[in-house]
């Protein structure tokens, strides 16, 4: 004979559902559980959530902080390593999204001053922070805005 293994919750552990509105034996018979009146007798009666009786709601209470900005996102901080990476050609905004180091959703880019550049480069469109843009011109490349 095989050994079968049955998988089945422990005793207890599945307890039988009310059954309400069937007969006076069950005792939960004619107003099923809910009392003789009031609204939460009624069928669809009951509060919406955060209603607290007519008292003005915590939700209302507390005070509101922050909001999400709409332009979050659209300019793109990009490292003077990144843009030393590059090698010497122009450098736009539609550059540095089609190689994916700036977001597609970004709608302008500012190098910052992270990392060093030795070789020239043509920084086209871009914003360039102080320290960028006396380290860019330093190693002889230009900035066009």
């Amino acid at each position: 004979m095989e050994n079968r293994i049955v998988l089945q919750s422990p005793p207890g552990a599945r307890k039988k559902a009310k059954r309400v509105g069937r007969g006076a034996g069950s005792t939960h018979g004619s107003t099923c559980g809910r009392g003789d009146k009031g609204q939460n007798s009624r069928s669809g009666g009951g509060v919406r959530a955060g209603f607290e009786g007519g008292q003005m709601p915590i939700k209302r209470r507390l005070p509101k902080r922050g909001f999400t900005s709409l332009n979050s996102g659209k300019v793109a901080e990009v490292r003077l390593s990144e843009i030393a990476k590059l090698g010497d050609a122009v450098i736009d905004v539609e550059r540095l999204k089609r190689l994916r180091i700036v977001p597609r959703k970004a709608m302008k880019a500012k190098v910052i001053v992270s990392g060093s550049i030795d070789s020239s480069v043509h920084l086209k469109g871009l914003m360039v922070t102080a320290g960028a843009r006396s380290a860019i011109e330093a190693a002889n490349g230009t900035i066009e805005e």
